[in-house]
């Protein structure tokens, strides 16, 4: 990425996508170029918490609410010390913030943070080609950075794929470090960090865990050095099918039947732990109004999603796995993609969205409970 910042709004820009469709519009935040895979996110507002989570790490994120920007930036919401997010698209940006938090505008801090969007381009039209066609390589040219169409879709079309990519090391902390409970400590768990959300150890605290973050490349030693009650894998970026350490580390925590929680990346890890496969999907789920039904409940939850891959589980039959029995727990209503596994015969779950979500909804908050109870269930 290359980045400037004089006269962003009055700068044309223009998008390109690796098939050859072209949005042409002004430049947001920083000038210059950026590449990533292009996806588009269906939630109406918690952009700030979007564009801070390490999971959409070289992704260019298309906003489909039509005006972003309206509350600004604050210096609380962060999911994580910077935007992970490689370039941004806006249809119809705020001209001026209006909360009682905000601190800058959106399109400030994306200057201060060199992230290359656009502005001013239908991202209706957008979004239906995304959905169409799929989930693809694209690029964001504004300033001295635009060229004639041909070179730059050819620039696209040398960008590495999704699909292949090992991204989560590349996220998480290089340093364990520790989020205490509040109040009353009442249990410890191991965090591994895989692109891992500020607000999931918080909602742990909050039930009295005291939460110990580990590196992704934590060994089943550094895990166990901190005596856990339970072991938590988070969400992170890229592929599922590159991360062999973290499966290699998942089976040895299911080995010992230590109580064990995963969310969204941690839930594909979790599937290949078990000896599933996963696989990409078409232009994924990202945003915070998707319909979840928990089958072990028959509730259904409106729920924050992130994720372009999922497990490839089957869905109405018990599966038997070198860890014991095993079922999906939950289900997507829109399309039916596996969205929670669960082991029987120990106490291991994941879910393939996000309950910690922030900046909202809450439907599937219970999830941190069920871990607790599982905690509580091991210990006595």
């Amino acid at each position: 990425m290359t980045t400037s910042t004089r006269g962003a709004a009055k700068t044309p820009a223009v998008l390109v996508l690796e098939d050859g469709r072209t949005f042409r519009g002004r430049a947001y935040g920083a000038v210059g170029e950026t590449f990533g895979e292009a996806v588009f996110s269906t939630g109406m507002t918690g952009y700030q918490e979007t564009l801070t989570d390490p999971s959409y790490d070289r992704q260019i994120v298309v906003a489909t609410a039509p005006q972003i920007g309206n509350t600004g930036w604050n210096d609380e919401d962060d999911e994580s010390a910077r935007i992970w997010v490689s370039g941004y698209v806006v249809r119809d940006p705020a001209r001026v913030p209006s909360n009682w938090r905000a601190k800058r505008s959106l399109d400030d801090e994306l200057v201060a943070q060199g992230v290359v969007g656009i502005s001013g381009i239908d991202t209706r039209a957008l979004t239906r080609h995304l959905r169409e066609r799929g989930s693809m390589r694209a690029g964001i040219f504004s300033g001295e950075a635009i060229a004639p169409e041909s070179e730059l879709l050819a620039r696209v079309q040398s960008q590495p794929h999704m699909k292949g990519a090992s991204l989560y090391e590349e996220v998480a902390t290089k340093e364990a470090y520790v989020v205490p409970a509040v109040g009353e400590k009442r249990f410890t768990v191991a965090a591994i960090d895989l692109g891992i959300k500020g607000m999931t150890p918080h909602r742990m605290a909050e039930r009295g865990i005291e939460v110990h973050v580990l590196p992704a490349t934590a060994s089943a030693e550094d895990v166990y050095a901190v005596g856990p009650d339970g072991v938590f894998f988070s969400n992170g970026p890229g592929d599922p099918a590159t991360a062999d350490g973290p499966v290699a580390l998942m089976s040895a925590v299911l080995e010992r039947k230590t109580p064990l929680f995963g969310i969204c990346f941690g839930n594909q890890i979790l599937g290949r732990a078990l000896g599933f496969g996963t696989y990409k999907l078409k232009y994924g789920h990202r945003g915070i109004n998707q319909p979840v039904q928990d089958r072990t409940t028959g509730k259904v939850e409106v729920t924050a999603h992130n994720h372009g891959f999922a497990v490839d589980a089957p869905l109405d039959e018990v599966s038997d796995t070198e860890f014991g029995r095993a079922e999906v727990s939950h289900v997507c209503l829109n399309d039916n993609v596996v969205e929670g596994l669960q082991l029987l015969d120990q106490p291991a779950f994941s879910v393939q969205y996000h309950p910690e979500a922030a900046a909202g909804p809450h439907d599937a908050a219970y999830l941190f409970d069920r871990f607790v109870s599982l905690m509580e269930g091991q210990r006595a």
